[in-house]
């Protein structure tokens, strides 16, 4: 399953729920919780509810961000969504403890949004509940719960790496946080290419003109394919031979380099 790419739309707006089945994201993101006031919340499951028995998504990942376990909204949620069969996964805002309830309860896969100071100290024992295929982070409620500057939560890189080391220590993906300003794309595209260095596999998106560029950048390039196909041949052919490591356009390649090969192929349709 890709996720380059992950759309938030209001559960609430029929005619961009309808704008989401011609879109090219990996997810879909059906919001019950920021993008929907609190008056619109059960509208929001009745407007879902129907688009989801009219429309199409053909083979994308569905998902529904419920609002907070917390609130009584959070467990109409989980019971409404327990219903859609459509939906493939639940994201889970402000997780903060074990998740594997909701899991066994629903036979979702689960997202949890890493948003709160007590989520970051209990990030282990949060992707490692049942059911948890990837996470992601939200900078400007981490910032809130600590009183904190949003921007500076923004381009925080302990709380970037963190939650990419913890993702692949338990082999699910690390999905990158929004981007807030809708004009900045270059600045968009910088902040994607980041997260793809440190290890993220895609980027949660707020509007159609983000898509395509996170698309782009966490598909591997031409090159990058390139490489992997020299890396992983040589690598090959020196094992048959009964070496430990060899040079690749003048640069000392090993195991390492092979599994990254193997990945960067895995990635792109190409292995």
């Amino acid at each position: 399953m890709k996720r380059r790419s992950q759309l938030y739309v209001p559960a609430n707006n029929m005619k961009m729920i309808q704008k989401s089945t011609t879109l090219d994201a990996d997810s879909i993101v059906f919001d019950l919780e920021d993008a929907v006031p609190s008056n619109e919340k059960e509208n929001a499951r009745n407007t879902l509810a129907k688009a989801l028995s009219e429309l199409e998504w053909n083979g994308k990942e569905l998902c529904v961000r419920i609002n907070s376990i917390n609130d009584k909204n959070g467990i109409k949620d989980l019971e409404f969504v327990m219903s859609l069969d459509k939906i493939n996964t639940i994201l889970v805002p402000k997780a903060e403890q074990d998740l594997s309830f909701i899991y066994k309860s629903t036979g979702k896969n689960i997202i949890p949004i890493i948003e709160t100071s007590k989520g970051v100290v209990n990030i282990e024992n949060v992707i490692r509940s049942e059911g948890v295929v990837a996470v992601t982070y939200g900078a400007a409620d981490l910032a809130l719960s600590v009183y904190g500057d949003i921007k500076e939560y923004e381009k925080n890189i302990y709380i970037k790496t963190l939650i990419v080391l913890n993702a692949k220590a338990y082999d699910i993906d690390a999905i990158d946080k929004v981007y807030f300003d809708l004009k900045d794309l270059e600045g968009f595209k910088n902040e994607a290419l980041e997260a793809k260095r440190l290890g993220y596999v895609g980027k949660q998106v707020i509007h159609p003109s983000q898509i395509s560029i996170a698309n782009e950048v966490f598909t591997p390039s031409k090159e990058e394919v390139e490489w992997a196909k020299k890396v992983i041949s040589a690598y090959e052919e020196m094992i048959k031979q009964g070496k430990g490591a060899l040079r690749v356009d003048d640069k000392l390649v090993d195991a390492v380099h092979y599994k990254l090969a193997k990945k960067i192929l895995e990635l792109s349709g190409s292995s």
